[in-house]
């Protein structure tokens, strides 16, 4: 197969993949728009992302988006949280159980946070 097949067959991937996004949350995530410009890139990392939210395991779909917004929550990811908690919401999660994801993930933002402050704290006072 030559190059330009491949980047044929590339592009292929990467258009079948950005359609089943936009199924999936109604549209198009800015990192993925940006990394479907590099499908070496953009091919591997959707592929994990589908085998993490999409294969069968012990966890649910729900109870894996609900995970995916507690942590958006704990980093802050402003844009995740939203893509996280409207697919929740899609999949049954109610309000409470999407309050409880963001409050962990909330808890454990805060407890980092004081986790590194208070081992300075402890530095600075210790005799």
């Amino acid at each position: 197969m030559s190059d330009i097949e491949d980047e044929d067959s590339s592009q292929e991937i990467v258009e079948k993949l950005l359609k089943s996004m936009e199924r999936l949350y109604g549209f198009v995530p800015l990192v993925n728009q940006v990394l479907s410009e590099r499908p070496e890139f953009f091919i591997p990392q959707v592929t994990l992302a589908k085998a993490i939210f999409n294969s069968p395991g012990s966890l649910s779909e729900k109870e894996r988006e609900l995970i995916a917004l507690g942590a958006a929550t704990a980093c802050s990811a402003e844009h995740c949280m939203m893509v996280h908690l409207k697919h929740a919401d899609r999949l049954g999660a109610d309000k409470d159980q999407i309050m409880e994801a963001m409050m962990i993930g909330s808890m454990i933002s805060m407890n980092k946070a004081q986790s590194y402050a208070f081992r300075k704290f402890r530095e600075a006072f210790e005799e």
